[in-house]
């Protein structure tokens, strides 16, 4: 193929790419959603999580050496 019709169809590509992506973040925002609202609280949870497992159980005995 030739290399300006190949950067040509790219280019297409990437308008598409950017129209759709603005249209979801139009919706999301007349819908009254933060696009990356269940991101950030699954990640959040998941830290919880990880420093619950970290952290020593109280009660436990200590393991010997």
């Amino acid at each position: 193929m030739h290399s300006e019709i190949h950067l040509a169809l790219h280019d297409s590509r990437a308008a598409e790419l950017r129209a759709e992506a603005d249209a979801d973040r139009l919706a999301a925002t007349v819908a009254g959603r933060h696009p990356v609202a269940l991101r950030t609280r699954l990640g959040w949870a998941l830290v919880e999580v990880g420093l619950r497992l970290a952290a020593p159980q109280k009660g436990a005995a200590p393991v010997p050496a």
